[in-house]
């Protein structure tokens, strides 16, 4: 369904933000705006209760739920692969 394509557009960003450490690179990799990428986060911590990311300028570090959901998402991403 629609949704459920759009929750794995922002876990994939997400993920992708978690290993860049950048919106911009995330974007980059994934052929979409930063703005995107921002939107996808933020709907995606909206959608979870859960802050994800704290950001740093033009940078992207992390919250504790951050990281465990990325951990979960390299995870299962490998394993769909």
């Amino acid at each position: 369904t629609g949704i459920q394509h759009r929750r794995l557009k922002a876990l994939e960003a997400f993920e992708a933000v978690s290993r860049h450490k950048t919106v911009q690179e995330a974007a980059r990799e994934l052929g979409v705006t930063a703005s995107a990428v921002s939107h996808q986060l933020r709907k995606l911590a909206e959608d979870l209760g859960e802050k994800l990311v704290v950001r740093h300028g033009r940078g992207i570090e992390l919250t504790p739920a951050g990281d465990r959901l990325a951990a979960r998402l390299r995870e299962a991403f490998v394993k769909i692969d």
